[in-house]
């Protein structure tokens, strides 16, 4: 945390964002009155209400505002009060169009959506300045104020502008990181095309360019745009921390990896006093509770382990993806706790009335345009009374087994132009690599490469293109003290300024796998290769193969067929108490799955296959206790073991021995013995 607070949310958070500027005051009554009803104990607002609090510059009309945070506190429920700046008035865009975004391509967007700003923009950064101002020094003590949400989904829509503002300040950032236009140079590898500069002002964005532009310079400017993002987070952050101590300030990330990529979460982690996370389930033909897994992982470890909040997502459809389907019943109460199980300190939705009109007139709500008479809200109230019911386990704290690897600027670097093969991507290598874990049933945290990562006995890097010297040194030191390292195809490929190390790939991870790679081989769409292993058994392959050369590296499995015929596929190399394997070639999860078991067996780790497929078990444990979340994603009624003794927090009953789960639903116990 960035700053010490002393008051915010004190109970697991049940709720979700309230728009009561979209309906008459009338309905505001009936909102709190439902609230009770379902146990609602905290809400956002505010967040899109910049035009009614400040209809004209500098004139602000607080008095609606004053009347919803009152009725709030008066009926016992709490506020994550928003700092509107995601959605500057018509008025300002009039006043300042420069303020809104340049594409790539040169075109300026135009006002009528959300997050249309240019974050350089000096106007906006004033106008910011001056609603966050007002707002924190009007509610500061208001008794509601539980939180501070500044800003929504930084990153989204637009993660950058290219307009010349933007380059004027793209060439301070530029001075500030490397210190010269000589640096820029070499760290761009500007000899090349003849792109070299002799003065900063020379310098544009990576606009758009007849052929592929220089790649370490679109690396950079990803990196500057985030960084400018965080700037204005930052602004508004220290007002608030300046004008309302105590009071934890946050921004909802959207850590999954299906729904954003301009944003290196693992920065933005560092500047929150509390990690929070909009979650949407994804239509694409995977396994959604699975993504959903992956994603409360991934933000648990964004906050450092801590607990985090949910603070978005749906109680049925969304109304964004070509198709949106309906939660079927118990869904939503599944995908709630399972966040809950992975870290969240409840379970936020957006939002709390379903609107009637603008974009989102379709995306599902707490309550419905069905009303009160309709499954989603007799839903909505069980899941209440069974978040309440989950009150001992709050500050307690889930338990992973494994650790994988992921770093944004590398997966941004991965997919800049003129890389071998087009198919490799480096989220489906996260995803797959996640679900053969989630499959041998190991709860996962996820690390930056530079991180310690002695807490873990197994560690794999599904992705890793771009690795520093620093990962190097770290990886190497990792498996010489005894961890088991599973690093997969393309990874240590270049710097972190996308240049190529002296000597064969894998670059500076060729002493930690022992092995050089001669050259790389992808597949066409059509091909695929076989594995055979030293039992004889068979993998089969895609999209991609390597010529790996063993230099004291054992081969495990290599190529039946293929460009590399004959050569090792996957490696293993004892190097002091440890052991690094290399996968060079993509296996889908179920044969990736063979692989990670016998890497399992060299890390110590326990084999769970008496776990049916799709039920989860996760532990959260803590002073108050220890915890077993069972989620039974299947259409079939699961029996689990659950050693000792426990109770179920929902229905208070005594289990001992075997804990049987129905269909789709969730049962979570805390157990009397500890374990």
């Amino acid at each position: 945390m960035s700053h010490p607070t002393s008051r915010g949310p004190h109970r697991l958070a049940f709720g979700g964002d309230y728009n009561p500027e979209q309906w008459p005051e009338s309905t505001w009554q009936e909102d709190v009155r439902l609230m009770g009803q379902a146990q609602v104990n905290l809400v956002s607002v505010g967040i899109f209400s910049w035009a009614l609090l400040e209809p004209e510059p500098g004139a602000f009309t607080f008095d609606w505002l004053d009347r919803v945070l009152d009725l709030l506190h008066e009926h016992g429920i709490s506020a994550d009060l928003g700092t509107p700046t995601v959605a500057p008035p018509a008025w300002f865009y009039r006043a300042h169009p420069d303020a809104l975004p340049v594409s790539r391509e040169g075109v300026r967007y135009a006002f009528g959506s959300r997050g249309a700003i240019c974050h350089s923009n000096p106007a906006y950064r004033e106008a910011a300045t001056r609603i966050t101002t007002e707002l924190a020094r009007r509610y500061a003590a208001h008794p509601a104020l539980a939180l501070w949400h500044v800003h929504n989904e930084y990153g989204s829509p637009v993660g950058a502008c290219y307009c010349d503002g933007c380059a004027a300040h793209f060439r301070r950032w530029l001075a500030g990181r490397h210190g010269s236009v000589e640096a820029v140079n070499d760290a761009w590898g500007t000899a090349f095309w003849g792109q070299r500069y002799t003065d900063f002002e020379q310098i544009d964005p990576p606009r758009l360019t007849p052929g592929a532009c220089n790649p370490a310079q679109q690396l950079d400017y990803r990196r500057f745009a985030d960084a400018t993002m965080r700037e204005n987070f930052r602004a508004e952050r220290d007002i608030l921390h300046r004008l309302s101590p105590g009071i934890p300030v946050t921004t909802n990330f959207m850590t999954a990896l299906s729904q954003c990529d301009s944003v290196d979460y693992w920065a933005w982690g560092r500047e929150v006093d509390l990690v929070t996370n909009d979650h949407y389930l994804i239509t694409d033909g995977r396994r959604t509770h699975v993504n959903l897994a992956m994603t409360a992982d991934l933000t648990r470890s964004v906050a450092g382990g801590a607990p985090w909040l949910l603070l978005e997502h749906s109680t049925s459809a969304v109304n964004w993806q070509s198709r949106n389907p309906a939660k079927r019943p118990g869904e939503m109460a599944r995908n709630s706790l399972a966040h809950v199980a992975r870290g969240s300190e409840g379970a936020m939705f957006f939002q709390w009335r379903q609107s009637r009109r603008g974009s989102e007139k379709f995306h599902s709500a707490m309550l419905p345009h069905a009303g009160v008479d309709s499954r989603v809200w007799r839903e909505v109230v069980a899941l209440g009374a069974d978040i309440r019911a989950l009150a001992p386990l709050r500050g307690t704290r889930t338990v992973a087994d494994v650790a994988m690897v992921w770093d944004w600027q590398s997966w941004w670097a991965q997919g800049l132009e003129g890389r071998p093969s087009v198919d490799l991507d480096p989220r489906e290598r996260a995803d797959s690599f996640y679900e053969a874990l989630y499959d041998r049933h190991l709860t996962v945290d996820f690390a930056h490469p530079e991180a310690d990562l002695s807490p873990w006995p197994l560690v794999v890097v599904p992705a890793l293109y771009l690795a520093s010297e620093k990962t190097g040194d770290n990886f190497r030191r990792y498996v010489e003290q005894g961890g088991t390292l599973v690093v997969s195809c393309f990874s240590g490929v270049v710097d972190e300024h996308d240049a190529v190390p002296d000597g064969a790939p894998p670059g500076l991870l060729r002493d930690v796998l022992g092995l050089s790679v001669e050259e790389w081989a992808p597949l066409m769409p059509s091909e695929s290769v076989e594995l055979t292993g030293p039992t004889g058994d068979r993998l089969r392959a895609d999209v991609w193969s390597e010529f790996v050369v063993p230099r004291g590296a054992d081969t495990v499995w290599s190529y039946v067929d293929g460009p590399a015929a004959g050569g090792p596929a996957v490696t293993r190399h004892r190097l002091g108490s440890g052991t690094a394997w290399y996968v060079s070639t993509r296996l889908a999860a179920g044969a990736l799955d063979t692989v990670l078991r016998a890497a399992c067996e060299h890390a110590g780790l326990c084999s769970r296959d008496e776990l049916p497929r799709d039920v989860e078990v996760v532990k959260r444990s803590g002073d108050s206790g220890t915890y077993l979340f069972v989620l039974n994603h299947t259409d079939g009624q699961a029996r689990v073991l659950v050693p000792g003794t426990a109770t179920d927090l929902f229905s208070g009953e005594h289990v001992s021995g075997h804990l049987t789960v129905p269909a789709g639903g969730v049962r979570v116990v805390r157990q009397h013995d500890g374990r």
